[in-house]
């Protein structure tokens, strides 16, 4: 056997074993992904429910669930007030993230038991969200904590309905989403400036380029592949938005269902046994994720790049 023919056989056995251990992650992306995937899109074309103790269907109806769906004017509302919401804690949580970064990233500034706020940043990332929902809940309760504190200084003289005011619940949820998150986000941001080259940070300082010009000119766009991850994977987490609003609103919505996310009505309809009508609004859910991430990518994607 000559040598590129025993070479040409080593790399294929070595490569016999790539694929075996590709193997796992096969079968449970098959088990667990594709194939509810294929099934969801399948029974949206299906009337499916429960009425009573009596069970209707499985009948083929083709698109009608989608007329359905898209007849209504409260997906659109849902919609709307899960991106609502998603912005309110995404845009504080990407600021707040980038400056933590670019401070425990400057190694000038030689910050002392810097691992220590680390840890402490990340942990409310560690916390269950159905625990941060009860936790708010009672602490901005009419009698909770928060109105006490507000009567006694005298910024109010009666309790403030925190969850009567549209602005309000929305503001909690959004805040809480930033606190569970930012810390996460921070240490990836990090991550990102670490791996920057300190040669790029010494030239400009050489060239005389201030604090800001070095991160709008170098920092940033050099950060630019993690931002896109944290963007699109941020947008798809806020999309399957659910814990911290239905329990913080005991999966009303309140008030008038104007923190009702599009996850929660899906959950509804689960609840309430309609699998045609859940299929579709998942599809639907699914489709307008990957527009929205494909925006998103487009924005952030110069093309020169």
């Amino acid at each position: 056997m000559s040598k590129t023919a025993k070479k040409k056989s080593n790399v294929v056995r070595y490569n016999k074993w790539g694929y075996i251990f590709l193997i796992p992650f096969a079968v449970v992306y098959i088990t667990f992904q594709l194939i509810p995937l294929v099934s969801t899109i399948w029974n949206s074309f299906f009337e499916n429910f429960r009425s009573g103790l009596t069970q209707i269907g499985p009948n083929f109806i083709g698109l009608q669930n989608y007329i359905s769906l898209f007849s209504s004017a409260d997906i659109w509302k849902y919609l709307g007030n899960t991106l609502i919401m998603w912005v309110i804690g995404f845009v504080p949580q990407i600021l707040v993230s980038l400056l933590l970064g670019a401070w425990f990233a400057d190694t000038r500034l030689r910050l002392k038991c810097s691992s220590f706020f680390k840890t402490v940043i990340y942990l409310p990332n560690l916390i269950m969200a159905s625990a941060f929902a009860m936790l708010f809940f009672t602490l901005f309760s009419d009698g909770g904590p928060i109105n006490s504190i507000l009567m006694s200084i005298g910024v109010i003289s009666e309790p403030y309905k925190f969850m009567s005011h549209v602005a309000s619940v929305r503001i909690l949820v959004g805040l809480m989403n930033f606190l569970m998150w930012f810390g996460n986000t921070t240490i990836l941001l990090m991550a990102g400036m670490l791996g920057i080259d300190p040669a790029l940070f010494e030239a400009a300082e050489v060239d005389g380029a201030t604090s800001t010009q070095v991160f709008t000119k170098i920092t940033l766009p050099l950060l630019k592949p993690i931002l896109l991850y944290v963007m699109i994977t941020s947008l798809i987490g806020g999309l399957q938005m659910f814990d911290v609003p239905q329990i913080l609103t005991n999966g009303e919505g309140f008030p008038n269902r104007t923190s009702m996310t599009l996850i929660m009505y899906l959950n509804k309809h689960l609840f309430s046994k309609n699998y045609g009508a859940g299929g579709a609004l998942s599809v639907f859910l699914f489709v307008v994720t990957g527009i929205l991430s494909f925006i998103v990518f487009k924005m952030s994607t110069d093309k020169k790049d």
